[in-house]
């Protein structure tokens, strides 16, 4: 058994989703988290001040898998989560004995 966990953008959400159920994971847990990596800050104006936002919203998402469920879990989330640009996210591997 594997743990697979993923961190994608909130908006990729229904696309790897839709692509895990599609490979045939079904049992997936979901958290918000906030994270910083390789994208650019963000600066904006909020009543009259500067904030600068260091953190971005993502989901991680997290599902244990068999053996022969790995790989093709992998490449359903890579398929639905790319977009090219910086900061798509993440994806771990983890044996999982218990």
């Amino acid at each position: 058994m594997k743990l697979i966990t993923t961190i994608v953008r909130p908006e990729r959400l229904p696309e790897v989703k839709a692509a895990l159920f599609r490979a045939g994971v079904t049992g997936i847990s979901l958290s918000r988290v906030s994270g910083h990596g390789g994208e650019q800050e963000i600066v904006e104006q909020y009543r009259g001040t500067t904030v600068l936002m260091e953190f971005h919203e993502k989901v991680r998402i997290e599902m244990a898998c068999s053996e022969p469920f790995v790989e093709p879990t992998i490449q359903a989330i890579l398929s639905a989560a790319r977009t090219g640009e910086v900061g798509d996210g993440k994806i771990f591997v983890q044996p999982l004995d218990r």
